[in-house]
């Protein structure tokens, strides 16, 4: 069976998973690694994001969990994504990308096409102003990212997905304020590579 993998992160009081703002609709097949979860919790329906990097292995956040029924089959529209090595960190000022299927507006629908939106990475002081209480982020384990200036950002349903850099999973959706406005905040991966390998090398 096709496994989860789940980022040991759970949502600050106040904070909501994500979706997409301000972004387009993304070119068929340009995102081959991208998995749309849809997920029961409590009797509710819940869809996040997540991606492969494995064919028997999908990335996703904690509170995305779930299990797949089958390996993916890859073709020229379904295929991994590569993880960064464990010395990779991404700085303020980098340029990457998210995507998901998410709201489109605090106040909108969720979309029926995968979106993305290209987001600046932002210094770590960003999102340790908009946590509560103060100090919650951690810049060790997670990357701010999005110009608080500019409406762009991730949103709710988004939650799980990657955070691209040069065609590298940097980091995974994770959250932020609840009118969506960024910055955001997305786990770090290069900080927990090395109890992914384990966990996938024990499967």
């Amino acid at each position: 069976q096709l496994l989860l993998l789940l980022l040991a992160f759970f949502l600050p009081p106040g904070a909501e998973a994500d979706e997409i703002i301000g972004g387009h609709e993304a070119k068929p097949h340009s995102r081959p690694y991208m998995a749309f979860l849809q997920i029961w919790h409590q009797g509710t329906q819940k869809r996040c994001g997540g991606f492969l990097i494995r064919e028997d292995f999908v990335l996703t956040a904690a509170h995305c969990w779930g299990r797949l029924e089958k390996k993916a089959r890859r073709t020229a529209a379904v295929g991994p994504l590569k993880l960064p090595s464990s010395k990779a960190w991404v700085g303020p000022g980098k340029k990457c990308t998210v995507a998901g299927w998410g709201r489109t507006s605090p106040e909108g629908k969720v979309s029926d096409t995968l979106q993305e939106v290209t987001l600046t990475v932002q210094q770590d002081k960003a999102c340790e102003l908009l946590s509560k209480p103060p100090n919650r982020y951690k810049k060790a384990i997670e990357i701010c990212v999005g110009d608080p200036k500019i409406k762009k950002s991730s949103f709710k349903g988004d939650s799980g997905g990657p955070l691209v850099c040069d065609n590298v999973a940097q980091g995974i959706i994770s959250h932020g304020k609840r009118n969506g406005m960024p910055p955001r905040v997305c786990t770090r991966v290069s900080s927990f590579l090395p109890w992914i390998k384990k966990i996938m090398k024990s499967r």
